[in-house]
């Protein structure tokens, strides 16, 4: 490598300073074009694929506008033209607007809304649903059920709608049998009064809370709405039930005018413009796959040049945040396509096409490692640019016999870093390291690769300088390994930009044939190109070991940095070929598709041939590893907190403790104590609570005193706004309820206004309405506001279409409302307190009656998070490759996915958690943030840890040996991280201040770098002198069953050996340290270990200072207990 630079330059701004020379620039490599498998070798460049010329014509248009606009101002004709020009403008925009997915969703809900009104505007139809009034519920369904949504949505729809609607017929036709036989023939009417307040009322709508929560799904919370509204109409409004009468007259009519409501929308999604979840799947994987190759080149090119920019860079964050928005859109999707593949028995290619998402999140996942990868190597870099103010300090360790000297106790190399005269002399050298650019001009290109050849012909000799900074070390790794990278990535982002799907609506698969071969032929150039450049990059190491032993660590961490990056992009190919296979495999179903309803065989086991699918290539097939499979987060669960085994434990140990108490005591009071908890958890209690709330509620309706007042004001219309409003947390009660709230009040005026306006007349309230409508379900639809929309559309309906049905004089007693001549001033009235009343009844009960704050969920679940990973870690990611002979990981199989599930419902509650009020201020929704990216950050490194450890078919004789003499330091690094995790999930879930003597994870790893480096030194002294005297051995085994080396030639050396821990001492041969074949390459698994290790401890200080900031830190001058 030339050791020619430019004079530094003093660093004011970008890190590291650009210099103009020509060995920065990158010689192009051989790549392979994914589409025609043709290799070239030009020059190209690692680059987004981002939409920047749809912003340029965007303002193109709006410079028009702006000269229009400038223009216009010189004559009234002008103007007046300008404005014309704005309002076709306008109606164009509108009407590309009405034609797209969005718009079309919009008119289709108005349509079905509109058609559902008809129920109540039209004589024949309102006649055949009977005298009674409520024919509203008919268009309320069509807004709960909004056709807007893909088939197999409506699928779910239609289901969860019918088991609403069987589940209302029955608990009204049981309520109405209770109050008859206990009322009307035993005379009972205070006790049938009773029993169906508190077990048809109570328990019905508990019932239906505990399954919202427990199911937590958004077409369950619809449905239970829907039963809710059926069940009021029938119990609480109508007289029968009061009187102990039966009449199947309101049970018919609202089982008519939910059949009809149904029919409605479901025609109306499946008629017009019907969307398939199948083609909104398959067009999220090509939006995913796209932002992945957009995230990959970009984080590559960054690696390249040396510098966070990239990373840094406006683009990289478009295409982060294009993924993590089309992510849910993705497991949405496939969610609904499960509906319409099961129902036209396609079941085996909705599990291809769950594989193929499982497949992009793995994808994802690796991308994470990668970014972890390039963070590592940048940072390390920059460390060992900054200067260091710390002092030096000697670790602790064994004292030689003698009292001599500290001969075991190694300086730590990250400290000897600070202290090194080399790095101090070479400090203002490495600050004039440029970012490696990619050659512009051909001629530069082929001088430079000419230039590169000859200085790497010979490999390094005696003539050839060695490294003299370990940014030396980047830039050789990079002139030899920087074109192949480069040629990977440009073919690895060429396929994921490439659509694997074909364009709507049909989306049909189209993969390029050539793909699968093309990224085999590149992984293969590109292994070959690594083996050859580590292979040379450690030759120079060995070549300047006896030159740079100071600094031989630094070398080392840059060059396992190195290598860690270029593993981590070739593990993201392999899991792209599984991700080809895995497309390729659904053409192949999708070409040759077969009809099967297996999954109506509920009755067999789920292990049946008919029932099993095959095995895909992202599953394992190793017995050990289907064994160790992780149960996958429910997808309707939230964090739970404390898991019920610390809950077991915590309720037993004191019996367990005393055991000479009473055993009958000991069991009975157990028993009972399991049982409470089992009522304590969080579903039964919100359906406990709600069942109360809508009991005390409906009360009113049995009670003599009480009776007028709840039917004069629509009590029921009361209730139901509690079933709306009553949330899992109290945040989204207030959210519900704000909403419910303002859309009352927008219903309210909308119905009072197009009812003064049209004085009651069908057609115009049948326009008007339609407009209300349109704006309701564009706050819906295209908004995304469902609870504004929704209630705003009720309100309307409870008044307006209310009003209507009473003015064709329906058989009921509403003569306070106008009767035949409706009051429209009245009705929107009572509504509008009925509907205040039951909000704030809910938020008081959702607050007060056993309250389920988001704020504490997302607390206790962070602290579970932390305390899972820390003892995941402390497994050690290393020390299970010797115990299980490389065949287990530190991570389970499903074990990362899980662990990102759990972070994603974390991130939904901390969002819920912004809209509890408490009386200790707003909930620090900043803070909770920055603590959620540290924690993502977290788990992406727990992912490059197991890529490291999952690339090791076997360890050589160096690699175990290593391991084997650094297992006491790597055993307490892994404690040391376990420990800090414990103590910030502490801190978390007491909401106690951390003090200032938190464990350093820090000085841990320096042990483990100074145990590497002596290992090194003490290697490199026992060959050198193998040669003149031949090594007298000892063994020794002390009480513990530890087996003790010791060589004479020097007594402070010796390797222990864990019987227990390591899986026992065959582990090692006997012999002499000398025997034992040590290269270069062996020491990079522990390097990349302790660079992994070092961004863990890096985001547990993150993590360390926004708990800090939140509560206060912790000092020797505090008086705790002095108040």
């Amino acid at each position: 490598m030339s050791n020619s630079t430019t004079s530094p330059t003093p660093s004011t701004g970008q890190w590291p300073p650009r210099r103009p020379s020509k060995r920065t620039k990158l010689r192009n490599g051989t790549f392979i074009i994914p589409a025609t498998g043709e290799r070239v070798r030009r020059n190209f460049t690692l680059r987004a694929y981002l939409p920047s010329a749809a912003f340029g014509a965007r303002d193109g248009q709006l410079d028009d506008l702006d000269d229009a606009s400038t223009l216009a101002a010189s004559s009234r004709e002008s103007r007046l033209y300008a404005t014309k020009q704005k309002i076709v403008a306008a109606v164009l925009s509108f009407g590309a607007w009405l034609n797209s997915p969005v718009g079309r969703g919009v008119l289709k809900c108005t349509l079905a809304y509109t058609l559902a009104s008809l129920a109540t505007f039209l004589s024949p139809i309102a006649d055949f649903l009977g005298k009674l009034d409520g024919k509203h519920v008919v268009a309320t369904i069509t807004v709960y059920f909004h056709p807007a949504r893909t088939a197999g949505s409506m699928i779910e729809a239609v289901l969860i709608a019918i088991v609403a609607v069987t589940y209302a017929e029955v608990v009204s036709i049981l309520s109405m049998c209770t109050s008859v036989v206990v009322g009307g023939s035993w005379e009972l009417l205070g006790l049938a009064h009773t029993l169906v307040l508190v077990v048809f009322i109570g328990g019905g709508f508990g019932f239906i809370g505990w399954v919202k929560q427990r199911m937590n799904n958004p077409l369950v919370n619809v449905g239970s709405t829907l039963a809710s509204l059926a069940i009021i109409g029938v119990v609480t409004k109508e007289t029968a039930v009061l009187t102990g009468v039966f009449s199947n007259q309101k049970i018919v009519q609202i089982l008519k005018m939910l059949i009809m409501g149904i029919t409605t929308t479901t025609a109306v999604n499946l008629l017009v413009w019907r969307v398939s979840a199948v083609s909104l799947l398959r067009q999220s994987m090509t939006k995913a796959s796209i932002s992945l190759g957009d995230m990959l080149a970009m984080i590559t090119k960054g690696f390249l040049s040396g510098s966070e920019d990239d990373l840094l860079d406006a683009e990289f964050a478009v295409a982060s945040g294009q993924y993590a928005a089309v992510y849910p859109t993705l497991t949405k999707n496939l969610r609904e396509a499960k509906f319409e593949r099961y129902f036209l028995g396609y079941e085996k290619l909705y599990k291809l096409d769950r594989a193929v998402v499982k497949s992009m999140e793995t994808l994802a996942q690796s991308i994470g490692a990668l970014r972890s990868a390039a963070n590592t190597q940048l940072a390390l870099l920059k460390e060992v640019a900054e200067p260091s103010s710390a002092a030096a300090s000697i670790m602790s360790g064994i004292m030689s016999p003698g009292g001599g000297g500290i001969l075991a106790s190694p300086v730590s190399p990250t400290l000897q870093r600070s202290l090194s005269g080399t790095v101090k002399a070479n400090r203002e050298r490495f600050l004039a390291l440029a970012a490696i650019d990619e050659a512009s001009e051909e001629s530069n290109e082929d001088a430079l690769a000419r230039s590169t050849e000859r200085r790497l012909s010979g490999g390094p000799s005696a003539h050839s300088p060695a490294f003299r900074h370990p940014s030396e070390i980047f830039e050789l790794f990079i002139a030899l390994l920087g074109p192949s990278m480069k040629s990977l990535a440009y073919t690895l982002s060429e396929v994921l930009r490439d659509p694997p799907f074909g364009t709507a609506p049909d989306y049909e698969i189209k993969i390029n044939d050539h793909f699968r071969q093309s990224l085999t032929d590149a992984l293969g150039l590109f292994n070959g190109a690594r083996a050859n450049a580590l292979q040379e990059l450690y030759k120079h190491l060995e070549f300047g070991r006896a030159k740079s032993e100071r600094i031989q660590a630094d070398f080392e961490e840059v060059a396992a940095a190195c290598g860690h990056f270029s593993f981590s992009l070739q593990a993201f190919g392999e899991e792209m070929q599984k991700y080809l296979d895995v497309l390729d495999d659904l053409r192949h179903a999708d070409d040759f598709r077969s009809r099967s309803w297996h999954w109506l065989r509920w009755w067999r086991p789920l292990d049946h041939p008919s029932r099993k699918s095959p095995a895909l290539p992202y599953e394992s097939s190793h017995p050990s590893e289907r064994e160790s499979l992780i149960k996958p987060i429910k997808k309707g669960a939230i964090p739970r907190g404390i898991p019920d085994a610390m809950l077991r434990r915590r309720d037993t140990y004191a019996w367990q403790d005393a055991p000479e108490a009473s055993k009958i005591v000991a069991r009975v009071s157990q028993k009972i104590l399991s049982l409470l908890r089992k009522l304590a958890r969080d579903e039964i209690r919100f359906g406990l609570k709600v069942g109360i709330g809508a009991a005390l509620w409906a009360m009113f309706a049995f009670l003599p005193q009480t009776r007028d007042t709840y039917q004069h004001w629509r009590g029921e219309w009361g209730l139901l706004s509690f079933m709306i409003v009553c949330s899992m947390t109290v945040g989204a009660s207030n959210t519900t309820g704000w909403a419910r709230f303002m859309g009352t009040i927008i219903g309210a005026g909308t119905s009072y206004f197009n009812w003064t306006v049209t004085q009651g007349n069908a057609i115009g309230l049948l326009f008007l309405g339609w407009l209300v409508a349109f704006w309701s379900f564009w706050m819906i639809v295209a908004q995304g506001k469902a609870p504004l929309g929704r209630i705003t559309l009720l309100a309307y309906n409870v008044s307006t279409l209310y009003a209507y049905s009473l003015s064709q004089k329906v058989d009921d007693d509403d003569d306070d409302e106008g009767g035949s001549n409706p009051i429209i001033g009245e009705i929107v009235r009572h509504r509008f307190f009925a509907v205040t009343a039951g909000i704030l009844w809910g938020l008081f009960v959702c607050r007060l009656i056993w309250p389920i704050s988001a704020r504490r969920k997302f607390k206790e679940g962070l602290s579970m998070l932390y305390l899972q990973m820390g003892l995941i870690w402390k497994r050690g990611p290393l020390a299970i490759l010797l115990r299980s002979d490389c065949s287990r990981s530190y991570l389970k199989t499903g074990e990362q996915a899980a662990l990102m599930k759990y972070a994603n419902r974390l991130d939904a509650l901390r969002a819920s958690a912004a809209n509890e009020f408490e009386l200790r201020g707003p909930f620090p929704s900043e803070r909770s943030a920055k603590l959620m990216k540290c924690t993502h950050r977290l788990l992406d490194a727990f992912h490059a840890m197991s890529l490291v450890t999952q690339r090791k078919g076997h360890l050589t004789e160096g690699e175990r040996a290593l391991l084997l003499f650094t297992a006491d330091e790597r055993a307490q690094l892994c404690d040391r991280i376990c420990h800090v995790f414990q103590v910030l999930a502490s801190s978390l879930m007491l909401e106690y201040p951390l003090t200032d003597a938190i464990p350093s994870v820090t000085s841990t790893r320096d042990r483990l770098l100074g145990k590497i480096f002596l290992f090194r030194k003490e290697h490199a002294l026992t060959e050198h002198d193998q040669n003149r005297l031949p090594p007298a051995i000892d063994e020794e085994e002390d009480e513990a069953g530890t087996k003790k080396i010791m060589g004479d030639r020097n007594p402070n050396f010796h390797l222990n050996i864990r019987r227990n821990s390591l899986g026992g001492s065959s582990a090692w041969s006997l012999g002499t340290l000398s025997s034992v074949t040590v290269e270069e390459k062996d020491y990079a698994l522990l390097y990349a270990y302790a660079l992994v290790t070092g961004q863990v401890a890096q985001e547990l200080e993150a993590v360390a200072k926004q708990v800090e900031e939140l509560f206060g830190k912790l000092d020797e001058e505090r008086a705790v207990l002095l108040q």
